[in-house]
């Protein structure tokens, strides 16, 4: 069985092969001397310090796991394949909440990078779906858990 994809930006990806590299050669050596001090206290049986550091490796370790599978499995969205005439992952998009007349701006962007209060919304989300493969004044409906919600498309733009 496959491995699924990790849909990335160039930013998510700068993003995670830092986080990466600060795990391997920061936080992997900062837990190490943590370790180390905790056993030169003697008795680890009841050694609080020396469990905590214990399961912050295991935690470290389990990231960096994770950081790499992920970067072994991803798929990097590039700015030159986003048309600006179609919604796309990386495109930005400028909708009309139609209800309530807001607009708002939102970067498509894959699960791993969503944030949706900070303006990025996975593609796999009810949103982002009905969004995709869409144009400029284009109508959504949304399901959502008070009912569903329309939405016009604004703008669609390449990412700066």
């Amino acid at each position: 069985m496959s491995d699924k994809k990790t849909v990335l930006t160039h930013e998510g990806l700068l993003r995670l092969e830092n986080e990466l590299r600060d795990l391997k050669v920061v936080r992997r050596k900062d837990v190490a001397a943590k370790i180390k001090e905790a056993r030169g206290q003697g008795d680890l049986s009841e050694n609080a310090e020396y469990d905590a550091a214990k399961e912050e490796q295991a935690e470290i370790e389990a990231r960096i796991a994770l950081l790499e599978k992920m970067l072994r499995n991803a798929e990097v969205i590039d700015n030159e394949d986003i048309d600006g005439e179609t919604v796309n992952i990386g495109s930005k998009v400028t909708i009309l909440d139609i209800e309530y007349n807001e607009k708002v701006d939102y970067l498509i962007v894959g699960s791993t990078e969503a944030d949706p209060m900070g303006g990025k919304i996975s593609n796999e989300s009810p949103l982002g779906v009905a969004l995709l493969q869409r144009k400029c004044g284009d109508t959504v409906t949304v399901d959502a858990p008070d009912g569903q919600i329309k939405y016009e498309i604004l703008e669609i733009a390449k990412p700066a």
